[in-house]
């Protein structure tokens, strides 16, 4: 949707101590991206829900699934061994000179946003020194995102995936209540970054000016199957892939898209797309873990 030009993950974590509740930080944040006040009382549009999931939903495998290390074991036992992207390396110290080869794709394994590719050592010393701020605080303090508090603090290096000119293209697939729904496409993420949302029959729904859209990726429906059984706990979760040599391959779990704090397009979608969460979320038995219900009192 519309460029993000502020990105809000790497913006000081000052509010967490000048701001001490929770609550009066999601209020003061999303009243800033959205123009309006979220109602965490009753929230109805999808990017109300994320606020009130930061708040309320304490699922202790969201931490799991969120750790780009751990999950992949996750991945393994739900989908099988092909689906995952190797690991050369991981640990919370970089050595001075890496042992696997080039190109590859330096993480954080306890955050989002946070990836630097090298092509050559040049590229590695800068991201020596670049990704040395990752590790130095827990990650999602400010924007109140609880799953990535506790993800131990460290590294991961996978191959490159993309070509010499641009990166892959990313399909973020949007389940409620084990149910896709959305296939969330991310373009030129190096350049001109933008995304798209389509149905499950690949119909757009966003950005309805554009016309330079993609196709379908060929493994679209082993996709969305792949993202159904991942994502078949959560009354609400993205799950994100790749398609790489005509091969789906998994990319990462997302509990909070954004941070409830990207505007849609048009922008009667979050009210649609959150109605579908809350119809997954109709039964307050059926998900253990919330510390509340969808009409929790006020903090």
């Amino acid at each position: 949707m519309r460029k993000i030009t502020v990105n809000l993950r790497f913006l000081p974590a000052l509010p967490n101590w000048l701001i001490p509740s929770a609550r009066l930080r999601i209020y003061i944040i999303y009243w800033w991206r959205h123009g309006r006040l979220p109602d965490l009382l009753n929230p109805q549009r999808f990017s109300e829900l994320v606020q009130w999931r930061k708040l309320y939903d304490h699922n202790p495998m969201m931490p799991v699934m969120a750790d780009k290390i751990a999950v992949k074991k996750q991945i393994g036992h739900l989908l099988g061994g092909e689906w995952i992207i190797p690991t050369y390396w991981s640990g919370r110290t970089l050595p001075e000179h890496p042992s696997w080869p080039y190109p590859f794709i330096l993480k954080a394994s306890h955050g989002c946003n946070q990836n630097i590719v090298c092509r050559d050592q040049s590229d590695w010393q800068k991201a020596r020194r670049e990704s040395a701020r990752w590790t130095r605080a827990p990650y999602g303090l400010w924007l109140d995102e609880w799953a990535y508090r506790d993800i131990p603090r460290a590294y991961i290096v996978e191959p490159y995936l993309g070509s010499a000119a641009e990166l892959p293209i990313d399909y973020k697939i949007y389940v409620f209540a084990g149910k896709a729904a959305f296939i969330q496409v991310h373009l030129d993420r190096d350049s001109d970054h933008r995304w798209i949302l389509f149905d499950r029959q690949w119909n757009q729904i966003s950005r309805l000016g554009d016309r330079d859209l993609p196709s379908a990726p060929e493994h679209l429906a082993k996709i969305l199957d792949g993202a159904e059984k991942v994502a078949g706990e959560f009354d609400f979760a993205r799950i994100d892939f790749y398609e790489i040599a005509g091969k789906p391959k998994f990319g990462e779990v997302t509990f909070y898209p954004g941070s409830g704090l990207d505007p849609f397009d048009p922008p009667e979608l979050d009210l649609m797309i959150g109605a579908l969460w809350l119809a997954g979320s109709a039964d307050p038995t059926a998900r253990q873990f919330l510390d509340g219900r969808w009409q929790p009192q006020a903090a």
